[in-house]
């Protein structure tokens, strides 16, 4: 499996411990291609000898070119009852209910390429929102051809009390600046997760933790596959897309972020990705 890591002059890759750098990689021409592993693992060798990294780089650009981000909703029992909470007073909570239980899942824009930030990079809250939560994602990478060839990790930073007012707010509580940060790097390969990968949130105030929550993979309603279909079911993406599956590991009601949080997503086999809130 190959890791890409997206720098601010240059892209490395690292494959068994091996470390390449790369100054002319597109993204792009990975997402497009037919067997994406099969061109990650060529570039790859074709790289120059970089010396061994002892941990990740400090920060990281989101490992995107002109990928589009969706993201999907209600996929775990968790996320659906904290979504019922929250719009209980607005009754529109038997909706997440209903979209939890039915054939077609939910599925929304969550950014462009240019809205999107990287590993070490800054996430924001809405001014005119009161109740604010990052939601710890396995996202997948997926071809122009509808194909699942890898996984990175995405932050899904969601203003509760915006949704909770009105289901049909969705956007408004989801999409705005800094509301999205993928990385650190985008791992190629099918095998990098399976049901027993663990996804862990940390949230940091002050240097302590204030919230800490896990899921596994296997706690997922939805299928990879399932999801991938349904996104380009009567849809083109030419560059391919990123789609977050959804979350497991909810904050309660009585905890919202503030500026200068800081929030830690690990997955196993990808790595961490952590960001400031301001």
């Amino acid at each position: 499996m190959v890791k890409i890591f997206r720098l601010s002059d240059r892209v490395l890759t690292e494959l068994d411990g091996e470390w390449r750098e790369h100054a002319g990689f597109s993204f792009d021409a990975l997402f497009t291609a037919e067997d994406p592993a099969a061109v990650a693992l060529e570039v790859h060798k074709g790289g120059s000898a970089e010396a061994t990294h002892e941990a990740l780089p400090e920060s990281a650009l989101p490992p995107v070119g002109d990928q589009e981000i969706w993201a999907a909703g209600v996929t775990y029992k968790r996320s659906k009852a904290a979504r019922m909470e929250e719009a209980e007073s607005s009754g529109g909570d038997v909706f997440y209910d209903l979209v939890y239980e039915a054939e077609r899942p939910e599925l929304f824009f969550k950014a462009t390429p240019s809205r999107a930030r990287g590993h070490g990079d800054k996430v924001g809250i809405r001014k005119d929102s009161t109740w604010d939560v990052p939601e710890p994602e396995l996202t997948l990478a997926i071809n122009s051809h509808g194909k699942v060839f890898g996984f990175t990790i995405g932050n899904d930073m969601s203003s509760r009390s915006i949704e909770g007012e009105n289901p049909l707010y969705l956007p408004q509580a989801k999409v705005y600046r800094g509301s999205c940060a993928i990385g650190p790097c985008l791992v190629v390969g099918r095998d990098a997760v399976n049901d027993a990968t663990s996804i862990q949130l940390s949230i940091l105030r002050g240097g302590e933790v204030v919230f800490a929550g896990e899921t596994k993979l296997d706690q997922l309603k939805r299928g990879m596959e399932e999801l991938a279909e349904f996104l380009f079911r009567d849809n083109e993406f030419p560059f391919g897309a990123y789609l977050m599956t959804g979350t497991g590991v909810v904050p309660d009601s009585s905890f919202t972020l503030q500026g200068g949080d800081v929030i830690e997503i690990e997955i196993d086999g990808i790595g961490v990705l952590r960001n400031e809130v301001e």
